[in-house]
């Protein structure tokens, strides 16, 4: 062996020496930091019972319309309407057009049956007047109709759960073909109809008495004599022209025409509040007072053309027939 190779084994043989005589590093495991313990779990009282807030939709005058912010605890213990003598309305039982439509109330209190569709309106129409010139609640047991008399009463059945309330029935509605009878949203919450907005119902009227009236012929002659006076006029007074009746002249859309200013008025209420959505038309709403007709009126428009235009708009965006008119 050369002695340059024998140098060069020297050389690796001490480095090899001074690694192994340095001591091996400790190997430290970075374990995961603690995690928090879980709170403990807490127990919830159960919430009062309130009916949850629902919206309608699909509804024509009624959409997007829906209960208070802070409804009533316990809405199914509100009583029904208890059927008493009242003398009819004087002007809201009179006969009225409402979107191309007449109408003839009933104006005595008789028998009436009827199976149709029931919606409900709320927050929309709470405490505005209704045709009976009452302010509307809707937590109480209230409902609209078409043609039944100014105040009366009916009772009102959910045939897929059989459950009945008794409402009395202040106010005019619902304009839909495909519909019979407008409750307050107490009524609508007793019979299970709110979640769905709309369902069939049976309608039925309810006379004062009229358990007795089947039984007991005395009770039934005095009952049947105190309805007659029903039909024979009030002592209210005449209705007094609405604050925005005007006599304007041009094409207009008729909506509706009343003899009872409260009818008209509810009414322009109604469909004002679907209107703020649209401010050409709601700039235009207007009640004119001709032969003592109260007429809701959309206009004027330039022409026939234009008039007959905005009439399929507004058939269109609110399900509302109206009919031109020259004033």
């Amino acid at each position: 062996m050369s002695f340059s190779r024998v140098c060069l084994l020297f050389f690796t043989l001490c480095i090899l020496a001074a690694c192994g005589s340095h001591p091996s590093r400790p190997v430290v495991e970075r374990a995961e930091p603690p995690r928090p313990a879980a709170p403990p779990a807490t127990v919830s009282k159960p919430a009062a019972s309130k009916p949850a807030l629902v919206l309608k939709h699909g509804g024509g005058f009624y959409q997007d319309d829906g209960p208070g912010d802070n409804p009533p605890d316990n809405l199914d213990a509100i009583a029904d309407a208890e059927p008493r003598i009242e003398p009819l309305h004087r002007f809201a039982n009179k006969p009225y057009s409402v979107l191309g439509r007449d109408y003839v109330p009933i104006n005595t209190l008789r028998s009436y049956k009827a199976r149709g569709v029931a919606s409900w309106y709320g927050r929309k129409f709470h405490g505005q007047k209704t045709s009976s010139g009452e302010i509307y609640d809707m937590y109480g047991m209230s409902a609209a109709h078409t043609t039944l008399p100014i105040p009366s009463y009916a009772r009102i059945t959910n045939p897929a759960n059989g459950k009945t309330v008794v409402v009395r029935v202040n106010d005019r509605g619902p304009f839909h073909d495909d519909r019979l009878i407008d409750l307050s949203y107490t009524a609508a919450w007793k019979l299970g109809i709110v979640g769905g907005g709309s369902a069939l119902v049976e309608v039925e009227s309810v006379r004062p008495g009229d358990t007795l009236l089947a039984s007991d012929p005395i009770e039934r002659m005095a009952q049947l004599a105190l309805s007659t006076s029903f039909d024979s006029p009030a002592k209210a007074a005449d209705p007094a022209p609405l604050p925005e009746v005007k006599n304007v002249r041009g094409v207009f859309l008729q909506l509706g025409a009343f003899g009872n200013s409260d009818n008209a008025e509810s009414f322009k209420s109604r469909i004002t509040r679907e209107l703020t959505g649209f401010p050409d038309f709601g700039k235009k709403l207007l009640v004119q007072l001709r032969g003592g007709i109260y007429r809701i009126h959309l206009g004027p428009w330039q022409d026939h053309v234009e008039a007959q235009r905005m009439a399929e708009r507004l058939r269109e965006i609110m399900e509302i027939k109206s009919v031109v008119i020259q004033q």
